[in-house]
């Protein structure tokens, strides 16, 4: 892993050369539990200016390449212009972004990826708490002097969109929305954030008997890769009770 952050610093340096702020690590891999068959590597690019067409072309095929050699869910990434970053703008713009999900749309027309690949991310906001409270500068100036506190209503507001769709979608990604509506209402609760492993851990302390199994075997997966089977009639109660207890704090 290392090895492949050193790899993307250094594409990110070549590309955007004096413009380049920082690169930082947020998510698992800076929490301390990246698990390679279930994480991606999440970073944080930030650039003086809106890069051209140009560059982001040459660092999209060099992110590309990268994603190619990392394990499981590659790398997700977004590009940000210091300015949205201190104060923090939310919903937060971003000049480029990529994650596995969309590697069949650039392979396939990677001049309309780049046309388009531009907007706004409720996500930037969880993304940029977690970065605050538990990331790692791997190129540029600390964290604290580059990123600007996240207000807590954006983040709250960034932790809904994620998890509101929880019951018709935890039957797709059990692991995934069982582990994150934990950590969303620990935040809630007590203002921890945590990374998933850990908001498992929180749920096994804090929740109901009753969900422990399903909880216990998203833990399982996440943190030793292994294929399990969840109840799915307790995995939508679970659902329906957690957006019940995140909408009542």
């Amino acid at each position: 892993m290392n090895e492949l952050l050193l790899q993307f610093t250094a594409l990110a340096k070549e590309c955007f050369g004096t413009d380049l702020v920082g690169v930082y690590l947020h998510g698992s891999a800076a929490m301390g539990c990246y698990h390679p068959q279930k994480s991606d590597l999440d970073l944080l690019v930030v650039v003086q200016e809106p890069p051209t067409d140009d560059i982001k072309r040459r660092f999209m095929d060099g992110v590309v390449a990268l994603h190619e050699k990392t394990p499981a869910k590659g790398i997700e990434m977004s590009v940000v212009t210091r300015d949205v970053c201190k104060p923090f703008l939310y919903p937060t713009p971003f000049e480029l972004h990529f994650s596995g999900g969309h590697l069949a749309w650039y392979r396939r027309d990677p001049d309309d990826y780049i046309q388009k690949m531009r907007g706004t991310d409720k996500d930037l906001a969880a993304h940029c708490t977690v970065l605050k409270a538990r990331g790692r500068c791997l190129y540029g100036p600390p964290i604290e002097e580059i990123f600007g506190e996240v207000p807590a209503a954006d983040y709250i507001d960034s932790l809904w969109y994620d998890v509101a769709g929880a019951h018709e979608e935890i039957l797709e990604a059990p692991m995934y929305l069982t582990l994150n509506l934990a950590r969303v209402l620990a935040y809630l609760e007590d203002g921890s954030v945590l990374s998933k492993k850990e908001g498992g851990a929180w749920a096994l302390l804090h929740l109901p008997a009753n969900y422990h199994p399903l909880i216990k075997a998203a833990l399982e997966e996440y943190t030793e890769g292994k294929t399990v089977s969840y109840d799915s009639d307790l995995a939508l109660a679970y659902a329906d009770d957690m957006l019940h207890r995140i909408k009542t704090q």
